[in-house]
């Protein structure tokens, strides 16, 4: 892996190319990241970039009057920052570069390194839905819906009686919906816009509007 930055959601649109097509896009805030650590072999034992992303407040704001921010950065994690020549940054990842040794601490990644065409994989924790039955979180079908049936969304039966006695493990059933890690794989760039940082995809990205986006180029390519 060569590519790879940090973002935010902005929303979804939708915008025409040049053939007068209309495209469903979503639009992220992708960076400035600020290169906070450069992992080498000698030391770590892999090879890796970690890279920071969204200014944070340091915990301790003024020693001298000792003025707290909740969910502020603490002073070993200030250092750190400190160390790479940089302020403190609320998302810190790491993404594993093939070509790790060419960046260096303090360094920029903004959204140009992406180029219109390219295939990308966005990942987002999923938008939360609370306990919800097995129709909406499974699919399953529903029961009869005329007076008198008693039973309408119920799951139904989960297994015989005598034989195995039991409800198999991992059966699917309601349950808590959403706030899980979703990846969506081969989407396009559409378009780039590098003064603003912004990266357009076509499609849907998973993630509420400001969720943080991992966006990689693709794994798998389409034949």
């Amino acid at each position: 892996m060569k590519k790879a930055i940090l973002a935010t959601k902005v929303g979804m649109t939708q915008i025409f190319n040049e053939d007068g097509v209309l495209i469903p896009v979503t639009v992220l805030q992708a960076g400035p990241c600020v290169v906070t650590q450069v992992k080498t072999e000698e030391n770590d034992g892999y090879k890796a970039v970690q890279v920071g992303f969204v200014d944070k407040k340091d915990k301790y704001a003024d020693d001298s009057k000792k003025e707290i921010h909740r969910h502020g950065t603490n002073k070993a994690e200030a250092g750190h920052f400190r160390k790479a020549g940089t302020t403190s940054k609320r998302y810190v990842r790491e993404f594993k570069f093939d070509n790790a040794e060419e960046y260096s601490a303090g360094a920029e990644i903004k959204a140009d390194i992406f180029a219109e065409g390219d295939k990308v994989d966005a990942s987002a924790i999923s938008k939360g839905k609370g306990f919800q039955g097995a129709i909406k979180r499974l699919g399953q079908h529903r029961g009869p819906m005329k007076h008198g049936s008693k039973f309408h969304r119920h799951q139904g039966s989960n297994g015989a009686c005598s034989s195995p006695s039991r409800v198999f493990k991992g059966k699917g059933m309601p349950g808590h919906m959403g706030c899980v890690k979703v990846t969506v794989q081969n989407l396009t760039v559409v378009r780039v816009d590098a003064e603003k940082n912004l990266i357009l995809v076509k499609g849907a990205v998973p993630g509420p509007r400001k969720a943080l986006v991992t966006i990689k180029e693709t794994t798998k390519v389409e034949a």
